[in-house]
């Protein structure tokens, strides 16, 4: 029996979550991918908080360009948001999808910015 696309990243997302954990130190830097933008947030998982976020439809922010290079430019912003709360190391969390296109993307923008992996 197939599982629909959905579940299946529901199934790989459990899969990594269970073994990728934030804390304050290093929290998680978790990927949401929809069809037109994209959305991360640093997680501390102890606290159950969420410590810093940026996306494509974050109020005052002009992303141009295809959806790829706004990826890379979320991650730059999320890469500032996080250099504003003292954080220099985060577990990436790619949220079941594949390591590719936007979702790389982001985390190279990430790591341009400064942000450990």
């Amino acid at each position: 029996m197939a599982f629909s696309k959905a579940r299946r990243r529901k199934k790989i997302q459990q899969r990594i979550r269970k073994n990728v954990k934030g804390t304050s130190q290093r929290p998680r830097l978790s990927v949401y991918r929809s069809n037109n933008e994209i959305y991360c947030q640093l997680i501390d998982d102890v606290k159950g908080v969420t410590l810093a976020a940026a996306s494509t439809k974050t109020q005052g922010a002009n992303y141009s360009g295809n959806r790829v290079e706004q990826a890379k430019e979320v991650g730059k912003a999320i890469a500032t948001a996080a250099k504003g709360a003292s954080i220099e190391s985060v577990v990436f969390d790619r949220g079941g999808y594949l390591y590719h296109g936007r979702v790389k993307a982001l985390a190279e923008g990430a790591r341009e910015g400064g942000l450990q992996f």
